[in-house]
């Protein structure tokens, strides 16, 4: 019998026939790409392709304000969380954005989609470029996971319904978010109470689920706060929420937008704004402060980073399940 050493080695040794480079041989060889796919994922870390739908201009007013463009903040939460993977980021939005094919995606173990800015029922050519791209993941077969937007790319690409909230923005906080009977036993939501709130910010909601979508969670404010979606040969799982950001971030993205919440009636003067937002600053450097988490008004579930990622750690522990 041979060694599990021997068996890699020979893996390897095939990998290199083939150049070990999917893209060198993917257009005359497909299948062999496949294989070459199947072994990386088999023995090599992970490697995460992460989508971003915001444009440029968007992107470089994140970095002024947070540091990061959101697919820079997905890639440094997924590496945290899982040191030494892979990540990709890609703009499919941009006009600059090159396509992937079926055996592109194949090299990766999963896909992960960003919160943004974008209206996806806006008949733009970059809302068409970023669900075009949503539906070749779905045709790929490659496990996806979205925040915000993305969950909205997705519901939109497998033929749903996205419109802009008809009464009010959800901002800072999503409040009292409960399963349903199907998500109470799903596994994204594994470990999670019978009642949670979670960061958020988005003036834009799910209106209609696509064919083949199970709801796994609402609130008063969006009945769409969690969902599954199998379309094509996919597996989407995606929240309205932001499991990925830091405190800070959310914080930084409420300040900016003090103006809007005003004019939205959810606060009534910039300045409680700006307390507001400084209060989940400080909860981000003291998440255990006892007397800012009663200021807000959580409880660990959003104040404790690994308890705020625990639908990203639930769909990474099962992606081999969901590769089939």
């Amino acid at each position: 019998m041979r060694s599990p050493l021997a068996t890699r080695r020979s893996y390897w040794r095939q990998a290199e026939a083939f150049s070990g480079n999917i893209s060198d041989v993917e257009a005359n060889h497909p299948a062999r790409a496949r294989v070459v796919a199947a072994h990386h994922r088999k023995y090599a870390m992970p490697h995460y392709l992460i989508a971003q739908s915001e444009l440029p201009e968007e992107r470089e007013a994140r970095r002024r304000r947070a540091g990061k463009s959101s697919g820079e903040t997905y890639a440094a939460t997924l590496e945290q969380m899982q040191p030494g993977i892979k990540t990709t980021i890609v703009s499919p939005a941009d006009d600059a954005a090159s396509g992937f094919s079926n055996d592109k995606l194949a090299a990766f173990d999963a896909v992960f989609l960003t919160g943004s800015p974008m209206h996806v029922y806006d008949d733009s050519s970059e809302v068409r470029r970023q669900l075009d791209f949503m539906r070749r993941v779905f045709a790929a077969g490659i496990p996806s996971f979205g925040s915000c937007a993305g969950l909205q790319i997705a519901v939109a690409a497998a033929g749903g319904q996205v419109r802009k909230m008809p009464e009010r923005m959800e901002a800072g906080i999503a409040r009292r978010i409960t399963p349903t009977d199907a998500g109470r036993s799903h596994p994204l939501l594994a470990g999670r109470p019978s009642s949670w709130d979670a960061p958020a910010i988005h003036g834009d909601e799910v209106e209609e689920l696509p064919p083949g979508a199970t709801l796994l969670a609402g609130n008063a404010v969006t009945w769409v706060q969690a969902a599954e979606i199998r379309f094509d040969r996919g597996v989407f799982w995606g929240v309205q929420y932001h499991p990925e950001l830091a405190l800070r971030e959310i914080a930084l993205a409420i300040a900016a937008q003090a103006g809007d919440l005003v004019e939205a009636g959810l606060a009534d003067r910039e300045e409680d704004v700006k307390a507001w937002s400084d209060d989940l600053d400080a909860l981000y450097e003291a998440p255990d402060d006892r007397a800012l988490r009663w200021r807000l008004g959580v409880d660990g579930e959003f104040a404790e980073e690994r308890l705020r990622r625990r639908e990203i750690a639930n769909f990474l522990s099962n992606l081999r399940i969901l590769r089939g």
